[in-house]
């Protein structure tokens, strides 16, 4: 699986707060993205929850914590956030929001692994579009920073859910399309 590029959790949480431009539709804008965020890290704990194969249940459960790491982006830029306990509490409710995740439940209804990896494709597809609209509409470099940052990590994840789809199909892995092609 390759690894992550971006920032590490501590280089995210030296963001300074009170040099932001914080409106309060910016400030509703990051609940709405945490609150996402949140939905696909209960979506992939689900999927976890009702895998079969081994990797893959491993695969969704790296996906919610990168999931619960996105939201914590969110949270360390939200002026009213507070603490990490409130962290905390925020990542215990289940309130579900508008957006590419929302009822969870719903989503894992009739799960298989296949079905799961192709909806997660779609979700990722949406979140980084919304997560892309947001950044071209704030102003403040250190909030749009932030919102460009999980972009590029949620296409990252499209990516690792693409590959982990092609292993659960016995497909071929795109490293060795080029041999296979030649022989």
């Amino acid at each position: 699986m390759p690894k992550r590029q971006g920032w590490t959790l501590n280089q995210k949480n030296n963001i300074n707060k009170e040099s932001m431009i914080m409106t309060k539709e910016v400030i509703a804008a990051i609940h709405t993205a945490m609150k996402v965020e949140k939905n696909a890290m209960n979506f992939y704990l689900a999927c976890a929850g009702q895998s079969q194969d081994e990797k893959t249940k491993n695969f969704f459960n790296l996906l919610a914590r990168e999931e619960k790491e996105h939201a914590h982006t969110f949270f360390a830029i939200d002026p009213e956030g507070g603490d990490e306990n409130n962290f905390t509490t925020f990542i215990a409710t289940s309130d579900d929001v508008e957006g590419p995740f929302a009822n969870v439940g719903k989503l894992v209804a009739d799960f298989t692994e296949r079905k799961a990896m192709l909806l997660a494709l779609d979700k990722e597809k949406a979140l980084a579009e919304q997560l892309r609209a947001m950044a071209a509409k704030i102003a403040d470099p250190e909030v749009k920073k932030v919102y460009e940052w999980n972009a590029r990590s949620t296409d990252h994840h499209f990516q690792l859910i693409e590959e982990e789809y092609s292993r659960l199909m016995g497909m071929v892995h795109a490293t060795d399309v080029d041999t296979y092609v030649r022989e």
